[in-house]
């Protein structure tokens, strides 16, 4: 079931399972070594899908940065994968950015192995790629919806 919460909305149970998620995507599955909580989550709107079971199976949050929408820590569980649990996600976040911040631009940083999927919704890069967290990552923008 998709939820979209703010940060004072997420429980003591959301809390726990969107950072561990976040945790063993971003610290341990792809080895980077850095502090995830970042000052952001507090004023960002939380999209979230729990399994059957009731855990957290992918995640993303979006913000605003600066005069610009943003979203990140886009996330699904190893054992969600391959079933269309991303995409679905991606279309979340973006139905979330026309109905809560619409009329903005939105820019992301996507790694550049998952360029292309945010090439499938209308994303253009810009730039060239540069290192991020030690992963190559893109500087990728989407005009106003």
């Amino acid at each position: 079931m998709w939820q979209t919460k703010r940060f004072n909305e997420l429980t003591v149970t959301d809390l726990y399972q969107i950072l561990a998620l976040r945790a063993q995507i971003f610290v341990v599955d792809q080895q980077r070594i850095y502090q995830d909580p970042d000052g952001r989550d507090q004023k960002a709107i939380h999209i979230f899908n729990r399994d059957e079971d009731g855990d957290i199976v992918a995640y993303a949050r979006v913000f605003l940065k600066d005069d610009l929408v943003s979203f990140g820590r886009v996330a699904t569980s190893a054992k969600v994968r391959g079933q269309g649990i991303g995409g679905q996600l991606l279309d979340k976040i973006m139905q979330t950015i026309q109905q809560e911040l619409p009329g903005r631009q939105i820019e992301i940083e996507a790694q550049v192995q998952v360029e292309d999927f945010y090439k499938r919704v209308g994303f253009v890069s810009e730039g060239e790629p540069f290192i991020y967290k030690s992963t190559p990552h893109i500087k990728m923008v989407h005009e106003p919806m």
